[in-house]
């Protein structure tokens, strides 16, 4: 099973990731982001699904229309992990893709 980050390790790779910030009641980090319409959301989605198959790792996420709220935890090992940090970094590249307007 994959560690926990600490909360010095789980700080540190949030700096280096734009957008993401620490979910509020849980140990899980957190970005929204916000698209031209909803085709080029759903666009990004899809990028993401395909990136979480091959990293077997999967996001907690929300739709509505052009906005898509993101959260990341692994749930087996109770909060997050490097899994998170990678699957973080994979959807900022998504994201820059897609021309997201950034976080809500």
């Amino acid at each position: 099973m994959i560690a926990r980050l600490s909360p010095d390790e789980r700080k540190a790779a949030l700096a280096t990731l734009d957008g993401w910030t620490e979910a509020e009641g849980r140990d899980a980090i957190a970005r929204s982001l916000r698209f031209a319409d909803f085709a080029q959301a759903f666009a990004f989605m899809t990028q993401v699904a395909l990136a979480a198959e091959k990293m077997n790792h999967h996001p907690e996420w929300f739709n509505v229309w052009n906005r898509i709220d993101v959260t990341l935890s692994t749930h087996d090992a109770g909060g997050v992990t490097q899994k998170d940090i990678d699957l973080a970094r994979a959807i900022n590249g998504a994201a820059s893709r897609a021309g997201s307007g950034g976080t809500a």
